[in-house]
């Protein structure tokens, strides 16, 4: 089954390029430092970024001297912009769909991946292939949407009687699709819990070194108000592996 390619519906990418990670590349995204901290050192490193969007990972990667880096994403336009903001000969990118993508074994030692495996259907399938494509002692690191978020029929808080306001968890148990409406209506995305996306990793052979659910702190909420209520459930799911020696 090939992925849903809503990054190049203009109407999609139009509201997409407003957001803070977009404007501001990793600066604007809240969970980079935490991310950045699971990373290994990227000199000398061969790089593999897996939905890299707008390249803003994969020219970081270059700039702290990688070896290589390839970049994949499966929408052409977020490509083009990549392309034309890369510079440097060592960066190379690729459209392919991740569902069908295949890496060359040992031909990696640092997969990264930014919110972007929650669109991925078959992961058992992308994670055997990740493990295969990282050398001894590589590392993946990557961040999805976290399940709290994905699993409700309805993504939107509310106020119970007593004017308290609550994230309405249901089906989190039930694994499968979710449709959406971000920007436009019909975005698919996977739900999956967190015990599926940690022993997927372990099945494939990788040693789970870290697990973060990150949210707004209370500092974030207290410099912004507005993020009040996203203290009730994490953002996003971010997990660090090591492939053994």
């Amino acid at each position: 089954m090939s992925a849903q390619n809503i990054y190049d519906d203009p109407e999609f990418l139009a509201g997409y390029v407003t957001l803070d990670r977009q404007v501001h590349g990793l600066d604007g995204a809240g969970e980079w430092p935490t991310m950045r901290s699971m990373l290994p050192e990227m000199a000398g490193r061969r790089v593999v970024d897996l939905g890299c969007g707008f390249g803003w990972f994969s020219r970081w990667a270059h700039e702290h001297e990688a070896a290589s880096v390839l970049g994949v994403d499966v929408s052409k336009k977020m490509l083009e912009r990549a392309r034309s903001g890369t510079a440097s000969a060592t960066v190379e990118y690729q459209c392919a769909d991740l569902d069908l993508l295949d890496l060359e074994p040992g031909s990696a030692d640092v997969v990264f991946s930014s919110l972007t495996l929650h669109y991925v259907h078959d992961l058992n399938r992308l994670m055997a292939m990740i493990a295969e494509a990282l050398t001894p002692g590589g590392s993946v690191v990557f961040s999805v949407e976290h399940p709290i978020y994905s699993a409700p029929t309805t993504q939107n808080f509310e106020t119970s009687e007593d004017g308290d306001r609550v994230w309405p968890l249901d089906n989190y148990l039930v694994e499968g699709e979710r449709v959406t409406n971000w920007f436009v209506d019909g975005i698919v995305k996977e739900h999956r819990t967190v015990a599926t996306y940690v022993n997927t990793l372990i099945e494939s052979g990788l040693v789970l070194d870290r697990i973060d659910e990150f949210g707004p702190t209370a500092e974030a909420v207290e410099a912004r108000p507005e993020l009040a209520d996203d203290r009730h459930r994490p953002w996003f799911l971010l997990l660090g592996a090591t492939k053994p020696n």
